[in-house]
């Protein structure tokens, strides 16, 4: 008997949780109970991933034990004598006590459960709500989770009066947990063969798409173009939302009652959107009656919503065009005759990292063995999801035994290799989640929620992302179990299941889930599949008028057009900003470098003295001559406001748009936008300010 294994799995699961949420979140910016909370639902969620595979182990085990103690195994000799004769057990390397296992599920499915379906929600729509006392956003937030909660009690109600109507049943504490636990299990099944259904197919075919740059960059122009109006819808509707503010503030006073909460709204607001809002001039028709509280509180809602989309849509935008760059510089480099990976916008990378991962051996990575092991990728993940499939659709079938997982483990536990059964166990989960996690956050209807890495991910999509994996964790896992035939409910055969399968309860009171649902539903996974195959989803969508890539489309061409000027304008201005920061640079050195000064005056009297004899005119050209006019222009028209308007215009006039030199100025911003945290500050400058975190307004 040993806890290692235990130990260790519960210890990796807490620093992947860790890892992810410090790379994603930002623990400094957002709330201390937002961060905490965030992290036990993906701690947790990720546990049942790692300990399951030692409890399916540990009940292989114990069947054999069972069968021992219930069965006396007999054989007949040749003198027709018959004995009993025991089957020698070997127990797992990773064997716990009985009670671990089920004091474990205890704590963290009920947890989970709490987090998911209470917690979680109500802080979601606490962070959104635009009233501005505590009672008020409480009130918000249960309005606003009705839906969640009306198609959650749905359910409960549904099954609560199928018992009540049928003859025999009496409620318990054990039949009204199983009805809870079913309700959460059977809204998540549902949720997670549809997503199963789409990524199942999506996951491979994006690995090899993937592997061919061509296509990858083409679709990233096309995103470009998406994004882009996406973007600039946010910032007309921002753009809005100030001028709303700008007349609210014009209306009320500083004596005022509704002052204070005006200045909440304020407080959400970042520092550059204030001063172009206090630049502007408010119209002629524009209303400056006080606002009502409804109004005030409609308004704040308003602007916490339209800072989050602006957010969102910026920092994907600045991550995206870092994405195209790497895809434009593999596409220029694949002819590159030294092998040298060249760079457009290098990033500065530590030294031990520059040292092994040298120009050479990002090239060969990059432009030959990239795309190979992305194919190889591709084939696997195609052999899982055609062994998922098949598994999915054949798995309620015992005699014979169809499904693959199950005869792979029944294989594995004749000879009592516990180590294949806990690999084999963990992988399934694994492809299983990340096919159905990586697809949350992909769909355009859900596109309110995103994760984006170097601590760019909001509060709203942290707690949103946190709340999926409790929910679709506990119905995949008994899924799993499903597929290897270890839930006696679904073969139909009494057998000694998983401490897992025991604290989630089954569903005897309720046969029209256990015996319809939970079994035949999951065949709706090929339909899923074959939908996703042949692209009917996005083919119906761009019908409706929702833009897809298709590849064959005349929208879809005209969409990589615009992405790819998109993206060259993108380019350009960067270069220019690279440009004005490097001759910035030089010229300050220039002019900070006493020791330098000194030689230049020195080489100045020096030419005076040689050159005494010649006349004024002549000297003064030379200095002239020896005059750098870029330096000129730098260190002068680009310091002051008023200059820089101008010299703005006079691009203007030779074809250039001014936003091309937006921001030129700022040393502080354009440090950042070539640093090698580039991805995080390439957006505008709404998002540098942090955003107020969700109690600190009341």
């Amino acid at each position: 008997m040993s806890v290692g294994p235990l130990v260790t799995e519960i210890v990796l699961a807490f620093c992947l949780a860790t890892t992810l949420l410090y790379r994603y979140g930002n623990i400094f910016r957002n709330h201390i109970v937002v961060t905490v909370s965030v992290l036990i639902a993906w701690y947790f969620s990720l546990l049942i991933i790692f300990v399951l595979p030692l409890d399916v182990s540990s009940t292989v085990y114990r069947q054999c034990v069972e069968k021992n103690s219930r069965y006396n195994l007999s054989v007949t000799t040749d003198n027709n004598n018959t004995s009993n004769v025991t089957i020698k057990c070997e127990k797992p390397w990773s064997s716990v006590p009985d009670s671990v296992f089920p004091n474990l599920w205890r704590i963290v499915y009920w947890t989970s459960q709490c987090l998911t379906w209470l917690i979680l929600p109500l802080m979601q729509s606490y962070i959104k709500a635009g009233d501005f006392t505590v009672k008020g956003k409480l009130k918000s937030a249960l309005i606003d989770n009705a839906i969640y909660y009306g198609s959650y009690l749905f359910i409960c109600g549904v099954l609560l009066i199928y018992i009540a109507l049928k003859p025999g049943l009496d409620l318990d504490g054990q039949k009204l947990k199983a009805i809870a636990s079913s309700a959460s299990n059977t809204w998540g099944l549902f949720l997670l063969i549809m997503l199963l259904g789409y990524a199942l197919v999506e996951v491979p075919r994006g690995l090899w798409n993937a592997s061919k740059p061509g296509f990858t960059l083409q679709y990233s122009y096309f995103k470009a173009s998406k994004l882009n109006l996406e973007k600039c819808e946010a910032e007309e509707t921002v753009d809005d939302i100030l001028e709303s503010l700008q007349a609210a503030s014009t209306a009320i006073g500083s004596t005022h009652p509704f002052h204070r909460n005006l200045e909440t709204i304020f407080q959400k607001v970042p520092i550059e959107l204030k001063e172009r809002m206090n630049r502007r001039q408010l119209p002629e028709d524009a209303h400056t009656n006080a606002p009502s509280e409804k109004s005030l509180i409609r308004l704040h809602r308003q602007t916490i919503k339209a800072l989050q989309t602006l957010q969102r849509t910026e920092t994907q935008w600045g991550i995206l065009v870092e994405q195209i760059f790497h895809l434009e510089d593999i596409s220029k480099n694949q002819t590159n005759h030294d092998r040298r990976f060249k760079s457009s916008f290098p990033t500065i990378r530590p030294f031990f990292i520059r040292l092994i991962y040298n120009p050479t051996l990002e090239w060969y990575w990059n432009c030959i063995i990239k795309s190979h092991v992305q194919k190889g990728l591709a084939i696997v993940a195609g052999c899982l999801s055609v062994a998922v499939v098949w598994s999915e659709v054949t798995f309620f079938n015992k005699d014979p035994v169809l499904s693959l997982f199950a005869q792979f483990l029944k294989l594995a536990s004749v000879k009592y290799d516990y180590l294949t059964i806990e690999i084999l166990s963990t992988m399934i989960i694994a492809y299983l989640c990340y096919c159905a996690y990586s697809t949350v956050l992909k769909i355009r209807l859900l596109n309110l929620y995103y994760l984006a890495p170097h601590h760019q991910t909001n509060e709203y999509s942290l707690i949103f992302s946190g709340m999926m994996f409790c929910r679709l964790t506990p119905p995949m896992c008994l899924n799993f179990l499903g597929l290897i035939h270890m839930d006696s409910h679904i073969i139909k055969t009494h057998i000694l299941e998983t401490h897992y399968t025991q604290v989630m309860g089954h569903m005897d009171v309720i046969s029209i889930i256990s015996d319809g649902f939970n079994v035949y539903f999951p065949m709706a996974i090929l339909a899923f599949c074959l939908a996703t195959y042949f692209s009917l989803g996005s083919r119906l969508l761009s019908v409706l008028g929702f833009q897809q890539f298709l590849g064959d489309d005349e929208v879809t061409t005209d969409l990589v057009d615009e992405g790819r000027e998109l993206i060259q304008r993108e380019r350009r201005r960067r270069q220019r900003i690279e440009e004005s920061i490097m001759r910035r640079r030089e010229f300050q050195e220039r002019t900070n470098n006493p020791a330098r000064n000194r030689n230049s005056r020195q080489s100045v009297d020096t030419v005076r003295s040689v050159k005494r004899d010649e006349s004024t005119e002549s000297v003064r050209a030379g200095l002239l001559r020896d005059f750098d006019t870029s330096d000129y222009y730098v260190g002068t028209t680009f310091n002051s406001s008023s200059n820089r308007y101008g010299a703005n215009n006079a691009y203007e006039r030779n074809g250039y748009q001014s936003s091309d030199f937006y921001d030129i100025n700022n040393d502080e911003d354009n440090s950042r936008i070539y640093s090698s945290s580039s991805i995080n500050n390439s957006s505008s400058n709404y998002s540098r300010a942090p955003p107020r975190r969700i109690f600190d307004d009341v």
